[in-house]
């Protein structure tokens, strides 16, 4: 008996692959842009970013990160989402190419924005950090003392288990979108 893969839990990315018609590209943009100003009003909806080609004749990226994939759902399946895919119909070459990422993959898989630079890697350690402390911190005063008949290695598979799940499905998203004017801001020289 063939089952299909259950939907993602926690937050999602999509992203859509798609080109603008020739001369189109400024209003393809501006399009994209209004959608984006009103998904901001929908449930679930976390953030997003419209990556321009990296080539002429080559693809706009379109990432578009919610909180469940039933929030994701929703949109798609709302009056709104129509009416700009019909707006951008005008403007686009052809039907855009989909991706869902959720969880770790989420984190690791997005694709790179070729004007942009990723964040510095003290900015990186700095935000994990504070991602961290607090997290095995509640763990610790929370958890820990709930498990401590288990092996030292077995609470420790538990704490750490949890700490993943908790860095990658709750706190990380959120820190990532609030400080992302301060990762991305570039280096001053």
């Amino acid at each position: 008996m063939h089952t299909s893969p259950s939907p993602p839990t926690g937050p999602v990315s999509r992203i859509a692959r798609r080109k603008a018609k020739a001369g189109c590209e400024a209003c393809y943009e501006a399009i994209v842009r209004g959608m984006f100003a009103e998904t901001r009003h929908f449930p679930g909806f976390l953030g997003a970013d419209l990556i321009p080609p990296s080539a002429p004749d080559t693809f706009y990226q379109v990432v578009m990160r919610f909180a469940s994939q039933a929030d994701l759902e929703r949109w798609d399946a709302s009056e709104a989402r129509q009416a700009w895919h019909a707006r951008l119909g005008t403007v686009a070459d052809g039907d855009p190419d989909y991706r869902l990422l959720s969880g770790l993959e989420a984190w690791f898989s997005l694709p790179s924005a070729p004007m942009n630079h990723p964040p510095e890697r003290w900015k990186m350690a700095v935000l994990t950090w504070l991602g961290i402390f607090p997290t095995v911190s509640l763990l610790l005063y929370a958890v820990a003392p709930l498990l401590a008949d288990l092996p030292f290695l077995a609470r420790t598979a538990v704490i750490t288990g949890l700490a993943v799940v908790m860095m990658t499905w709750l706190v990380m998203p959120r820190l990532v979108g609030l400080f992302k004017p301060w990762l991305t801001r570039a280096k001053t020289n």
